[in-house]
């Protein structure tokens, strides 16, 4: 078995947010939200798309852990929950990360797994934003995986950083996991087309929005330097 899962088995995968619910299951889901926002090697996971997806799969999600749950709205609160949870311990642990090795990340070399690039655009959005980075790094792609490392290399007072790390983390995870699963029961009900037959097209939207002021800004600011 193990064996054909390998041979059937492609890097690419690895940026499919079914995939992880497929092989994985609810803790695969939560390791790679905590991995995105704890890890600075997460950088490459799908969040977005996971959750947006978690939400059309929320019934067969909690099944794995908790069968007894089957109301509809209640699995969907309890997949918040422990999610927001995951979420909050990932971001704690980069920001640990950043007060305790953080300032030698910038002497780092890049390889596969770390970009210093990265980590300089994060300390830019973090000064330009203050505090609320926390929150609205949440919400970007790279961005929110080393938003909490700079927290912790500039020293940002610990209580404030919880506070914007419990507010950004729970609205990034409500915000995504509802527009997913509302949006398939509503296209579900008045077109009778499934998302789950055409995730693909779904992730591709989502990566092409949330990525969209990532990549603007770094195509703006290019083109700032150069005509500086």
């Amino acid at each position: 078995m193990l064996h054909i899962m390998l041979d059937s088995f492609s890097w690419h995968q690895l940026l499919q947010p079914q995939f992880y619910i497929e092989h994985g299951g609810l803790w695969l889901l939560l390791f790679v939200v905590f991995a995105e926002t704890g890890l600075f090697a997460g950088f490459f996971l799908p969040g977005d798309s996971l959750l947006f997806v978690a939400g059309i799969y929320n019934q067969e999600l909690i099944a794995t852990l908790f069968p007894f749950i089957q109301n509809d709205y209640a699995q969907l609160f309890v997949l918040w929950i422990v999610i927001s949870i995951a979420g909050i311990i990932g971001n704690s642990v980069g920001y640990w990360f950043g007060r305790k090795v953080g300032p030698a990340m910038y002497d780092w070399k890049d390889n596969m797994f770390f970009k210093k690039k990265y980590l300089h655009q994060a300390h830019e959005f973090y000064e330009k934003h203050g505090g609320g980075a926390v929150v609205i790094a949440r919400f970007l792609p790279i961005i929110r995986t080393f938003a909490p490392i700079v927290a912790g290399i500039v020293a940002m007072d610990k209580k404030k950083f919880t506070y914007y790390n419990i507010v950004g983390c729970v609205a990034w995870v409500f915000s995504m996991l509802v527009a997913g699963h509302f949006l398939q029961k509503w296209i579900l009900s008045q077109f009778n087309f499934d998302l789950k037959s055409h995730l693909e097209i779904i992730v591709l939207g989502i990566v092409l929005v949330t990525t969209a002021p990532v990549i603007f800004k770094l195509v703006f600011s290019k083109s700032k330097q150069n005509n500086s």
